[in-house]
């Protein structure tokens, strides 16, 4: 499996992405055992709308996969962690051209789930009233502005395979990244194992808020905010079919 540190894949998304903003001043504060029975366990992202798994080859299960986004702060911030889902995507693995597209569910990002903070390397838990705050400006005009940018979409323009001299399955994806209004070439490197026939590919890659035109949140007069930088982890899966030639 992938070590999730290593530059590798996503999205963009990515970057996905750049729903920096979480960037509350509330603090971070680990819940205690009396804390966590007065409020019960959070439920991760799920999908509101009843979603068919994966049949096709190369079609991306949304049921299963999942995009991560790691928020470092500057000044007095809090580092946070991201969690969203992926809307449809559809990915030729070993195709030259034409690999295929992956489109991103920017509305379903949720802020500091436990599971989130967990994939990212946080600890501790997040209170519901910082999460809260936090969501609110992670989806909001000054942020990831979602009302009028609900997706993010990786065309994707090939999907090349790779072997390291470890023997270890590599996926190498080029194409363009639009998050925010604004498209970007972006390359990615991803790890890829396949388990009954699917295939799972994992990794991270960083992305500048600025380079999509989000301004990194701050407040305070600039005392608390978040990094421009953004690291983004996917942990995708894309239903069973024959690679091209590697």
């Amino acid at each position: 499996m992938l070590n999730r540190f290593r530059p590798v894949v996503w999205i963009p998304v990515l970057g996905i992405l750049t729903l920096a903003t979480w960037y509350s001043a509330a603090g971070i504060q680990a819940q205690t055992a009396q804390a966590r029975k007065k409020n019960p366990a959070r439920t991760a992202v799920t999908r509101t709308e009843a979603t068919a798994p994966a049949t096709s080859p190369g079609e991306v299960d949304v049921e299963r996969s999942r995009v991560y986004v790691y928020v470092d702060k500057t000044g007095l911030g809090h580092e946070h962690g991201i969690e969203g889902l992926i809307r449809s995507g559809q990915m030729q693995i070993g195709a030259k051209s034409d690999a295929g597209s992956i489109e991103f569910d920017l509305t379903s990002f949720q802020a500091d789930t436990d599971r989130a903070r967990r994939y990212v390397g946080l600890t501790g838990s997040t209170s519901a009233s910082t999460r809260q705050q936090v969501q609110k400006n992670l989806l909001g005009a000054d942020v990831l502005d979602a009302k009028r940018y609900p997706t993010a979409t990786f065309k994707i323009a090939s999907a090349q395979l790779k072997k390291t001299p470890q023997g270890q399955t590599q996926v190498e994806m080029k194409g363009e990244f639009t998050l925010h209004g604004k498209t970007r070439p972006i390359a990615i490197l991803a790890n890829a194992t396949q388990q009954k026939g699917d295939w799972n590919l994992k990794g991270d890659f960083a992305i500048l808020q600025t380079e999509y035109g989000i301004k990194p949140y701050t407040t305070a007069l600039g005392a608390v905010g978040v990094a421009d930088q953004l690291r983004i982890y996917g942990d995708l899966w894309i239903a069973g079919a024959a690679a091209a030639t590697e």
